[in-house]
């Protein structure tokens, strides 16, 4: 199996590297200081809980069309980059080839869409906490990673077998979705309230879980998101706001979002395609979303990555 990665970040070089590290075929798709880190002194991933994976050889590019034709195709860039990174791989997608994004949110595959066929594209979710701490170190905070992930017909494929199996032997926490569709909104219900609130309000979950205002703030994102993807035809549970608000009372206080990160950082915000997101598709079925408009609308000066000029 020949697995390409399409980012090779805290996502894409964690499950990328986890997967090399196994034994596997992999190539990763990098650039600048990351990429020639890469080249000199491989990938490592380290991890404060427990001992740290490096790699000491990888396959490693910024060129795509080098690698050949891939069995899987990982994307894993930021959302922005969506439309240029599915463009990028065109020459290693074959006929067979699963096209599988980790990214976040529930558009992106409609994205992929443009670019390939429905029979290419496997959907997936990744859970786990992980930045490049510096270049060529991918840095996992916490222990809990997972990956679900299926074919949108819900069989069970044997590409889809084959890349679970990988995936379990490269010690990733991975399982199969006979609804893959449903396994996406769930993780975009959590991500969008996790997201908005602690980016608007500087925060982690802590405080925001404890204020009364914030909770209901909170809980309001999650309402919104269930309504509108069952809308959409999403079978989502009619109280799995309720679900999603109670999840939040179980994690960490210090839990916050990487778009909460990346508005510290100065970096560009996913706020288009999550709050935004949830907007946009209300819109298309007609389910109002306040609160999702007034994170997105709130936020709109930050994220390009640095404030609007005065």
């Amino acid at each position: 199996m020949k697995i390409a990665v399409m980012g090779s970040g805290g996502v894409g070089g964690f499950y990328g590297g986890r997967l090399a590290h196994a034994g596997y075929d992999v190539h990763f798709v990098a650039r600048g200081a990351h990429l020639e880190a890469l080249r000199k002194q491989g990938l490592t991933i380290e991890k404060k809980e427990q001992g740290d994976i490096h790699v000491a050889k990888v396959n490693v590019t910024d060129d795509p069309a080098t690698i050949g034709t891939a069995d899987v195709v990982i994307i894993a860039v930021k959302l922005k980059d969506t439309d240029a990174a599915a463009q990028a791989v065109k020459s290693i997608v074959g006929p067979q080839t699963a096209v599988l994004s980790l990214q976040n949110g529930v558009i992106k595959d409609d994205i992929l869409r443009k670019h390939y066929s429905v029979a290419q594209i496997m959907g997936g979710v990744a859970y786990v906490a992980t930045h490049v701490a510096r270049p060529g170190v991918i840095l996992q905070v916490g222990g809990f990673q997972r990956v679900v992930f299926g074919e949108y017909d819900g069989k069970k494929s044997a590409r889809a077998e084959a890349l679970l199996k990988a995936l379990l032997a490269g010690g990733i926490q991975a399982e199969l979705s006979d609804d893959i569709r449903r396994t996406l909104w769930e993780k975009y219900t959590f991500l969008v309230g996790l997201s908005g609130t602690t980016t608007t309000m500087r925060s982690t979950i802590g405080p925001i879980r404890t204020n009364p205002r914030a909770r209901a703030f909170l809980y309001d994102l999650f309402k919104e998101v269930v309504a509108v993807g069952r809308t959409h035809g999403v079978k989502l549970p009619a109280n799995y706001a309720d679900d999603r608000l109670a999840f939040g009372d179980s994690v960490p206080a210090t839990m916050t979002s990487s778009m909460h990160h990346d508005l510290e950082r100065g970096n560009p915000l996913e706020v288009e395609w999550l709050s935004g997101g949830v907007v946009t598709l209300g819109a298309a079925v007609g389910v109002p979303t306040p609160c999702n408009r007034a994170v997105w609308d709130m936020l709109a000066l930050y994220a390009e990555g640095r404030p609007a000029a005065k």
